[in-house]
């Protein structure tokens, strides 16, 4: 993220590239003490990803400062066709029509953002001169309970929603995540059950930003495109 990021930079800047979009991350904030999260919000990242992704965004500022033009684009968790990642083992749960978990109850507001979305917000940045910071996410969302409950509704294979308590399970996950033993990373383990959510009113000014996808209906295009796809990705 840093060494790589600070290789195209200089290659950008030897070329006279015009425009630089860096994809950083929602992780830059680790878990907010307050919410909904603005561009000027300080960083606090909570695990290595988090504090990677920032240290890449310092290199560019470093050559903002130099005189090539970059801007830095921060989106929440992504979904979307062809979206997978930690997702698959949620969506291979609902197939099976097992039991998917959620952390005290599942009330934490959460935000996605869709792949389309995000690259029409990177598209449009492109086209704005003067580098600047951009939170990219849904307009339309709510808690992780109302998602996943619209999204298991959408599947019909039975599964059902159940809530675990809080403060152990982040403690199970954080220990075996540390040891390697589970698919959950750091920051699944420090955000599954915590809100986060971006204003997005500085993307909708300065680039007219409209998301088009909410929650739901992107997790269930998500689930969808893995049923149709499965084979091919196992």
């Amino acid at each position: 993220n840093v060494g790589g990021t600070r290789t195209l930079l200089e290659a950008a800047q030897a070329a006279g590239v015009r425009k630089v979009v860096h994809l950083s991350s929602s992780a830059i904030y680790g878990a907010p003490a307050m919410n909904p999260v603005h561009e000027a919000t300080a960083p606090a990242p909570g695990e290595a990803y988090g504090r990677a992704k920032l240290a890449a965004e310092q290199v560019c500022l470093e050559y903002r400062g130099a005189g090539l033009d970059v801007t830095i684009v921060r989106p929440r968790t992504i979904l979307g066709h062809g979206r997978l990642g930690i997702m698959q083992i949620l969506f291979e749960w609902i197939r099976r029509g097992a039991a998917v978990p959620v952390l005290g109850g599942g009330g934490n507001r959460y935000q996605f953002v869709h792949a389309d979305d995000l690259a029409d917000a990177c598209v449009a940045a492109s086209a704005r001169a003067g580098g600047t910071e951009y939170n990219i996410g849904a307009a339309d969302f709510g808690t992780m309970l109302e998602a996943l409950r619209g999204l298991v509704r959408h599947a019909g294979t039975g599964s059902r929603i159940v809530s675990l308590p809080m403060a152990p399970m982040e403690a199970a996950m954080r220990a075996a995540s540390a040891l390697g033993v589970s698919p959950l990373g750091p920051y699944h383990a420090l955000m599954y059950g915590r809100s986060l959510w971006f204003d997005i009113g500085k993307a909708r000014r300065e680039l007219g930003f409209r998301p088009r996808y909410g929650n739901v209906a992107m997790l269930c295009q998500s689930y969808d495109w893995y049923l149709a796809h499965r084979l091919e990705v196992l």
